[in-house]
């Protein structure tokens, strides 16, 4: 499969498997972490690049299969960082954490059924 889409995308992409093993992280990806390593943390275990209370909350997500989504600001840059699950054959596969960087003035609809 084509993965140019993947690598240019304009929003952090970084997948892991189940056992936190960084599979794959798009050219922003690496461009976030940069200062952690940046493309050399493929194939380095995730946990080892979050801190303890992170740490637990990813590895609860691994267990569960659930999605961890919040908001944060760093120098003035707003984000909004998605952690979920990915499948394969119908198994968890792993983690996919996006980080895409929000409009200072972003709009939000409310949509009636």
């Amino acid at each position: 499969m084509e993965k140019s889409w993947f690598q240019g995308f304009p929003g952090g992409v970084t997948v892991c498997d189940k056992d936190g093993l960084i599979l794959e992280m798009n050219e922003r990806a690496c461009k976030i972490f940069e200062k952690q390593g940046g493309e050399k943390l493929i194939g380095g275990n995730v946990m080892d690049c979050h801190p303890g209370p992170a740490r637990a909350k990813l590895k609860q997500l691994m267990e569960e299969e659930g999605v961890n989504a919040y908001t944060i600001e760093k120098s003035g840059v707003k984000k909004l960082i998605y952690q979920a699950p990915w499948y394969h054959e119908g198994k968890c596969g792993g983690i996919v954490e996006l980080s895409l960087e929000l409009p200072e003035n972003m709009l939000h609809f409310v949509r009636t059924p």
